[in-house]
Order: C-alpha cells, then sequence, then structure tokens
C-alpha cells in the first residue's frame, strides 16, 4: 500500500488485527471514535486468531468476567445481521462432564454461581448428557452442568464482522504494516513508527496477541506473557457423527433445549479434553500435563523469540506430547477410535501467568494493553472490546477489572524465567479444581521476610501472594485447636485446627503476626496534603501522628482503595494496603499526580518490616520493652509515633484489623529477625502465640471489616460497602464526590450485609447465591468461620430492602440451601470497647 495512505495522525493506534484488536475498534466506533488506525503486520487472524478452536463458554470465576463473555455471546448472535461477514454463530449450548465426586461438587458450586449471573445453567445426569452429545460414554460420569447459551464460531469470519463494523464506523484498517517502534516522551505515549511511515497518537493499543511482549519492549513496558504450543486436531467426516447430529431435535422433553441437527459442545475437564462439531467431523483438544513454549526451550531465562516471519504459520506437530490427549479422548468418545485426521493444529497461543487476560493502560501513559487471551480470548473478545474501549474513552473502566488489569503483576514479572514458570504451571493445570486457598508452587520461594527462616523452624504452613511468601498458619498451633470444627466439603481443603487456635490466642491472650508482605507507600511534598484531600473521601490531613481509615474512589463513586493514612509529618503521609493491592493503589495515586512536583510517591514495601501484635495482654508484653507511654491518653486509637522497642528504632501504629488491643509495629528490614525475636520472647510469660492469615481473616470477619476485591470493589459506593462512614461529604472536592452526593440522596442500589448461618459447619467460600421467600437476590462476597462467635460468616449484597438484621435468607453451597438470617454488625465487639480498652 502506498506510503501516503497511512495517516499522519489518529486519535488511537492499535496494533494487532487479531480478534482483540478488530473488536477493539468496533466498539471504539460505536462509542463514535472514529479516528483510529489499526495496523497489521500480515493479513487479519494471521497470528492466533485463524487457528482458534473456536468454543465459546460464559460461567467464568468472577462477576466482570461472566458479564463479558455474556456480552461477547449477545454480540455474536448480531453480528451477522450486521455484517457481510457471517461468524457462524452457533448456539448449540455446552456441556462439562464430572467423572469425579470433586468435579461432581464443581459442578454445583458453579451452578450456584449461574444464577447469581442469570445464566440459565443446569444439572443434568450422565444419561441426559449422552442423549444431546450421543458419541459420549457415560463410564465413570456422576453428573454433567448444561449450558445452552455456550457455542462455537469461526473465528476468521468474527475477526472480518469487527473489522467491518469498524471501518463503517469511521476505523482504517491497515495491513502489511509492521510497527517498528513506538515513541514515548515524558512518560507519556506520542506515536508509533512503521514500516511504511510514522503516525502520531495520544493513545496506542498492544493487542499483539503473541507478539505482545515484543511490541510491549518497543515502548519499555513488561508485558507477562508467553506463547504456549496448543495442540488439537481435526477429523474427516464421521458417519458416527451424522448419525448423532440427525437425531437431534429442538425440546426432548427433558428441557434441554438446543439447535436442531448440533451437537453441544463438550468438555471433559479430568480427561483434560473438549470437543466441538466441525460439520460431520470432531474437534478435539486438550491441554496436557507435559507443556511446551512455542518458540522456546523450557526453563531459559531468555525473553521470547518470535520469527518475524511467523504470519499465518502453525508449529509442527507433536504427536508424542498429544498422545496422552488422544488417548483419553477414545475413553470419552469411543468414536475417536475410528477416526481419520485431517490435520493436527499446533498453534501459539499467548498465556499470562494467572490465566487472566492481560489489559488496561501501562505505566506508560496512553499506552494500553489487550492481550494475553490464554486460549478463550474467542469467548471473550466481545467484552473484551467493550470494556477496553469504555476505559479509553472515560478513564477508567465500567467494572472492576483488577484481576484483568496489566498492573496487577508485580516487579518480579520481569523476570522472564519466573514469568514462564508461571505460566507452564497454569497451562499445566488448566483443568484442574481450584480449591479454596489453593497455593501454586511454581517460582517459589522469592520474596521473604526477614523471619522466614525462624518461621519455617516453628512449623509455619507458607501461603503465597504477590510473591510473598506468608505464613496461613503454625502447624506446632494445631494440638491446641479443635478439630471437631473443621467445616464440611471444600472447605475443609487447606483448613487446620491451627486456625482456631491462633484466633482464640489472640482474643484471651496476644499473639504476633507477621505482615511484612502489606504493601506501604509514602507521599511527602509541600503539595501532598491537599494531594491526598483531592482523592480520599474522608479527611486525611489531620494533625501529625494521626491515622485515617478511608476509601479513593473513581467518578462513578466506587471504591478504588481502601486503606489506612497515617501523616507522619506536616509534608509526609504514610499508606498501608494490602499486599495484593499496592501495585493497584499507587498506580491510581501516580495517575492522578499534580502536574509541576510538589509531590513525591514511593513505594517503600521492601525498606519496612511489619509485625502485629494484638490481644488484651499486649500492653504487659510492650510496656517492659518501650520508653513510649502506651495508656490510651498519651497513645489512642488510630494515631502513630516513632519509638524503639527493646533496641530497636520502630514506627508503632495503634491499628488492628483484628479487632482488638494491639499495634502495628514497623521497623527497617534488617532489623526484622532482631525485633520479632524480642516480641517472642517477651510474649512468654503472656502466653503469646505466632499467628498466620487465615486467623486474622476469621478474626476480620467477625468485626465486619472489608476486604477489597471482594467485599468492596469499583463497582460499590462506600454507602453500599457499609464504609460510607468515612465519607466526609462536606470537605473541599475529591474524586467521585458529586457522584456519592447524588447517590447518598438517592439511596444505595444494594448493601452490603453480615448473615449468620444456621449450620456452623457449613461455610461459603464466595460467589455463592443468596435467596429471600425463594427468589434469589444477591451473592455471597467472602465467608469463614468466627472462632469466638461460633458460627459460619458470610458477607452479602442484598436489595436494601432485605437489609434489616433478622431478615431470612438462604444460602446456596453446594447445591444445599442453608438457612440463615441477616445479622447486625459487627457480631464481635460491636461498641468496639476491646480495641480502645485502657
Amino acid at each position: 500500500m502506498p506510503r501516503a495512505e497511512l495517516p499522519d495522525s489518529a486519535r488511537c493506534v492499535i496494533i494487532g488485527g487479531g480478534v482483540g484488536g478488530t473488536s477493539l475498534a468496533y466498539h471504539l466506533a460505536q462509542l463514535g471514535w472514529d479516528e483510529v488506525v489499526l495496523l497489521e503486520r500480515s493479513q487479519l487472524t494471521s497470528g492466533s486468531t485463524f487457528h482458534s478452536a473456536g468454543l465459546v463458554g460464559q460461567l467464568r470465576g468472577s462477576v466482570s468476567l461472566t458479564k463479558m463473555m455474556m456480552h461477547s455471546v449477545d454480540l455474536y448472535r448480531r453480528l451477522a445481521d450486521e455484517s457481510e461477514f457471517d461468524p457462524g454463530w452457533v448456539e448449540c449450548g455446552g456441556i462439562r462432564l464430572a467423572s469425579s465426586e470433586q468435579r461432581m461438587e464443581e459442578l454445583r458450586r458453579q451452578a450456584g454461581w449461574a444464577k447469581t449471573f442469570g445464566l440459565p445453567l443446569e444439572l443434568i445426569s450422565a444419561a441426559e448428557a449422552q442423549e444431546m452429545f450421543p458419541l459420549m460414554s457415560t463410564e465413570g460420569v456422576l453428573g454433567a452442568a448444561w449450558l445452552p447459551t455456550d457455542g462455537y464460531l469461526d473465528p476468521s469470519q468474527l475477526t472480518y464482522a469487527l473489522a467491518d463494523g469498524a471501518r463503517r464506523g469511521g476505523c482504517q484498517i491497515f495491513t502489511n504494516t509492521r510497527v517498528t517502534g513506538i515513541e514515548v516522551r515524558d512518560g507519556c505515549v506520542r506515536g508509533v513508527q512503521t514500516d511504511l511511515g510514522d503516525v502520531a497518537a495520544e493513545v496506542v493499543v498492544n493487542a499483539g496477541g503473541m507478539f505482545g511482549a515484543e511490541i510491549g519492549r518497543m515502548a519499555g513496558v513488561r508485558v507477562p506473557l508467553l506463547p504456549m504450543s496448543h495442540q488439537y486436531l481435526v477429523t474427516q467426516p464421521l458417519d458416527a457423527v451424522r448419525e448423532a447430529r440427525s437425531r437431534l431435535v429442538p425440546d426432548s422433553g427433558t428441557n434441554l433445549n438446543h439447535e436442531r441437527g448440533h451437537l453441544p459442545t463438550l468438555r471433559d475437564p479430568d480427561l483434560l479434553v473438549y470437543w466441538r462439531e466441525d460439520g460431520d467431523g470432531l474437534v478435539m483438544g486438550g491441554y496436557e500435563r507435559d507443556s511446551a513454549p512455542a518458540f522456546m526451550p523450557a526453563g531459559t531465562g531468555r525473553v521470547e523469540a518470535i520469527p518475524p516471519d511467523f504470519n499465518g504459520r502453525l508449529l509442527e506437530e507433536d504427536w508424542e506430547r498429544f498422545e496422552e490427549i488422544t488417548e483419553n479422548s477414545r475413553r470419552r468418545v469411543p468414536a475417536m477410535n475410528e477416526i481419520t485426521v485431517t490435520k493436527l493444529i499446533n498453534g501459539p497461543e499467548a498465556f499470562t501467568p494467572d490465566n487472566e487476560f492481560c489489559l488496561g493502560e501501562s505505566e506508560v501513559a496512553g499506552f494500553f494493553v489487550c492481550c494475553g487471551f490464554c486460549a478463550h480470548g474467542l469467548a471473550g473478545a466481545g467484552g473484551i472490546g467493550k470494556a477496553l474501549a469504555e476505559w479509553i474513552v472515560d478513564g477508567e473502566p465500567s467494572l472492576d477489572l483488577w484481576h484483568m488489569d496489566i498492573r496487577r503483576f508485580g516487579s518480579q514479572y520481569r523476570s522472564p524465567a519466573y514469568t514462564h514458570a508461571r505460566i507452564e504451571e497454569n497451562y499445566e493445570t488448566y483443568y484442574d479444581i481450584r480449591y479454596p486457598n489453593h497455593e501454586r508452587s511454581a517460582g517459589r520461594p522469592l520474596r521473604l521476610s526477614p523471619v522466614n527462616a525462624w518461621h519455617r523452624e516453628h512449623g509455619a504452613a507458607f501461603g503465597e501472594k504477590s510473591g510473598w511468601e506468608r505464613v496461613n498458619w503454625f502447624e506446632s498451633n494445631a494440638e491446641a485447636g479443635d478439630e471437631t470444627l473443621r467445616p464440611r466439603g471444600w472447605s475443609a481443603k487447606h483448613w487446620s485446627p491451627a486456625i482456631g487456635a491462633e484466633h482464640r490466642a489472640t482474643r484471651e491472650a496476644v499473639a504476633i503476626f507477621d505482615e511484612t508482605s502489606f504493601a506501604k507507600l509514602e507521599i511527602e511534598g509541600p503539595g501532598a496534603a491537599g494531594y491526598l484531600e483531592g482523592l480520599c473521601d474522608n479527611r486525611v490531613a489531620r494533625g501529625v501522628g494521626q491515622i485515617t481509615y478511608t476509601q479513593m474512589l473513581n467518578s462513578r463513586g466506587g471504591i478504588e482503595c481502601d486503606f489506612t493514612v497515617a501523616r507522619l509529618a506536616e509534608d509526609r503521609f504514610g499508606v498501608v494496603t494490602g499486599t495484593a493491592f499496592g501495585n493497584h493503589d499507587r498506580e491510581w495515586m501516580r495517575r492522578h499526580l499534580p502536574e509541576g512536583g510538589g509531590v513525591r510517591l514511593a513505594d517503600v514495601t521492601s525498606q519496612w518490616a511489619c509485625f502485629g501484635i494484638w490481644g488484651p495482654r499486649t500492653r504487659e508484653v510492650l510496656a517492659p520493652l518501650t520508653p513510649a507511654d502506651l495508656a490510651n491518653e498519651s497513645f489512642p486509637y488510630m494515631s502513630v509515633r516513632e519509638t524503639t522497642v527493646g533496641n530497636v528504632p520502630v514506627r508503632m501504629l495503634r491499628v488492628t484489623y483484628v479487632g482488638e488491643l494491639g499495634w502495628e509495629i514497623y521497623c527497617p528490614t534488617e532489623y526484622g529477625l532482631g525485633l520479632w525475636k524480642t516480641l517472642w520472647e517477651a510474649g512468654q510469660p503472656h502466653g503469646i502465640v505466632a499467628g498466620g492469615y487465615r486467623a486474622i481473616d476469621s478474626m476480620r470477619l467477625e468485626k465486619g471489616y472489608r476486604v477489597w476485591g471482594a467485599d468492596i470493589t469499583p463497582d460499590e459506593t462506600p454507602y453500599e460497602g457499609g464504609v460510607g462512614f468515612c465519607v466526609k461529604l462536606d470537605k473541599d472536592g475529591f474524586v467521585g464526590k458529586e457522584t456519592l452526593a447524588r447517590a447518598k440522596a438517592d439511596g444505595p442500589r444494594t448493601r452490603l450485609c453480615c448473615l449468620t448461618l444456621a449450620d456452623p459447619r457449613r461455610v461459603a467460600l464466595g460467589n455463592e447465591p443468596v435467596r429471600i421467600g425463594g427468589e434469589v437476590v444477591g451473592r455471597v462476597t467472602t465467608g469463614g468461620y468466627g472462632y469466638t462467635v461460633e458460627r459460619s460468616i458470610a458477607y452479602a449484597y442484598l436489595p436494601p430492602d432485605a437489609a434489616e438484621p433478622g431478615t431470612a435468607v438462604e444460602v446456596e453451597i453446594f447445591g444445599t440451601w442453608v438457612p440463615g438470617e441477616v445479622a447486625a454488625e459487627p457480631l464481635f465487639d460491636p461498641r468496639g470497647e476491646r480495641i480502645r480498652v485502657s
């Protein structure tokens, strides 16, 4: 194409002509952006899109992702009427089999999720599954889940249809145009260089699929993904398929409707295999336990090395690695013994370390990422394009997308070796059941507290978060626990009686917790106070030495951050937030930094060790160790002091996340082991116990303390999430204030409520449906067992008129509706007397 055809500038440049890039262009056009240029290095769909198996399943583990999948299906249903390119959407339904009792439990749990999302998923018998997919054997099958609105489509035709809609909306698409560089100046993207000329742009989107990491490097951005070799085969037509399709009719009397003549998609995760029809043949693929990166040997530290001419190509067939999948497929579908293979497709698919999409604005302003689709990009493409287009146009997403946000990845993912280890583990366990509190093993241990060796010597059971090794509990405390409190079902996985013992020790005496992994930020400069007041809904610029619990909001009034702010000096503030939220909160604040300086933001997480010490005997432990006066009058709740403990210089914050008297004590990391040992030895006469994060979680549930990302998210206001007491609408303007004022006047759309269940051994895990009077009205956000109140506790969003204490509810836990009621919160120490005890 002539050089002159490329415009000199555009409002947005999209790099990549696969299904992600074209969907984004389509949705930007729908929002009125017509100065959009899409650049494709070869032809549309020539990356990973063209060899996708094309399955579309909607039910996922989060509200936002499921909504995105449902939007995709809504879009695919109508695209054939909008465009001359028919994506071939076949709404044949989808079946997921359970060949073990554990998998059947998973399906029961997913059936509960589906109720909260409005998806018509049903649990069916093995015989009913076989009626719809006659080729399958029912041997070993205990049951199945059936979702009639799932289906499949043609990936290339979908891409052409989206591109057609984008063009009609004003987008210009240039194929055979290779991006050779991305201009970044003063921390902002300025445009792209191509082999056909330069294009200036205020927004550049990396929709490069498997080339996403390579494109990111052009802008100085690490995109943690790896193209993995993913295989499936296509058979020649089979008489067995023809016969099966001819027998299928709508509404067979089992209320399991499907399109006439189409087999549903079929997944057998216990056998690692999936199927869909292909005319009168079959497509069959799966996820091998022996994975392989597409373009590099496993275990090396090199960056991805994709050949520059790898366009519209496949990898070499690897029958040896596919043998396990082939053998498993014959067990479930005996006709696989009779097939003639047309082709074994071995194509590179870009995977991320956690099997979630990689979306959003990077640390380079204006440079967005839209890749890492993890082999379910066809299912999500419609929703991905919509969500990212809204993000670009409005400056923030319309849904809670943190678990897909590129900023969720910490600096450890700059390492290709670490990234690859996590991705390979993720791929090889793709179909594994994810039990609550499941821990991954790849790349561990990595980030260690200075007390890590002590923990190991004392029987710690470790978990991992954001690369940190963290104590879940100390198994050495298990003997002091109560085995009869073991919850039923999945909640008993990764559980120990030590959790209850550590909980009770905190309530009754004193316990110490290693919270070094907490993310810690410092904001300083002459404009620091005004800057924070402009972001926080609470009044944080209080006197030096005071601590404030607050939120930061988006323009919709939703909760973007939830943390404490300590005023350390007139021009310096400290923020402490959750381990997994440090990147998010730092980036949210960084994007709102004032131009021209005056405010400096620093992540000081690694500089400080942090130990929480709580319980009614805490003062007795600390008083002999510190010159600080620990009385309420001189060291009140929600205040901070610089002092010493033993020989260690410390910063003591009188705060709690467990609802007991105590302090978080911070010291420079090199003093951490010495401080821990000092506290431990001083606590021996007072019955001190070392505890872990699982005990903290059980205590915070009893106190009604919220978890950001679950109980409160960017989708709910403080009034809806039960933290409206923080909001100071009488202070000067802050982000989200006007929306929040309107929301308060209109009243909450929903309310987070505390529920207690009649059966204390039934524990909710999250996303379970809640019904009142037989009608599903909400979903659980978090749940657990309260060892002091001796109740199973769940938090759930309910309609405001159902939020009154005493309202009878039911929560579906693995297919059983467990009765309960809305409770007044907090359940423990409602007047907060233990926190402020003299």
